[in-house]
């Protein structure tokens, strides 16, 4: 199926379609870094009836374990998430065997993923997948796919999304903030651009 490019709209009226049909759907809103993934997430989980949110950041890889691989500077890259824990989780999701589902969610006030911290209910028809890395062309990150009825790539300028990941570390040093971005941002922003599928929808954000 071609892209095709989308805007705010035109998707909550494709997502309230999908949530009023039959069964349960899950769709995919992948982008790097910077592109506001949880902003339009929000705005589409206010108008969308029985939706409900899983973020990929719930399986980020606790600090201490990251430390001791080596890892830490690095957290937000692919291999410092739990993939198979993720999953598993939408393997449950799909089952859709009218059960509530307990998921964890990263607090990032804390650099913590909370165990349990929220339930998708049973009874939600349309689950918001948000996360860099969903539409990944690897090993195990393209196996997700499968799970998705509909994806959806956000499309921010490269300017734009590194104006946004430098004022995400503007309370840091000078020099932490670099490296914070320089190090891992930015490489993992490169990374979703020219690593991706192509998804269903291109939305732009910025």
């Amino acid at each position: 199926m071609m892209t095709k490019t989308t805007n705010l709209s035109d998707l909550r009226d494709r997502l309230r379609d999908l949530s009023c049909g039959s069964g349960r759907h899950m769709v995919a809103l992948a982008g790097p870094p910077g592109a506001g993934k949880s902003h339009v997430t929000d705005a589409m989980l206010a108008d969308v009836p029985a939706a409900a949110l899983v973020s990929m950041d719930g399986y980020h890889l606790d600090d201490g374990l990251l430390s001791a691989r080596g890892d830490l500077p690095r957290k937000g890259a692919p291999w410092t998430f739990d993939l198979d824990g993720f999953a598993v989780m939408l393997d449950r999701l799909a089952a859709d065997d009218g059960r509530d589902v307990l998921i964890p969610v990263f607090d990032r006030n804390l650099e913590i993923s909370r165990a349990a911290a929220r339930h998708v209910p049973g009874s939600a028809r349309l689950i918001l997948v948000e996360g860099n890395y969903l539409l990944l062309d690897s090993p195990g990150w393209r196996d997700l796919t499968r799970h998705f009825a509909l994806t959806v790539m956000l499309d921010v300028p490269q300017p734009v999304l590194r104006a946004r990941l430098t004022a995400r570390w503007s309370h840091l040093p000078a020099d932490q903030a670099r490296a914070k971005l320089e190090a891992n941002d930015l490489p993992n922003m490169d990374l979703v651009l020219t690593g991706s599928r192509a998804p269903d929808l291109i939305l732009p954000n910025g």
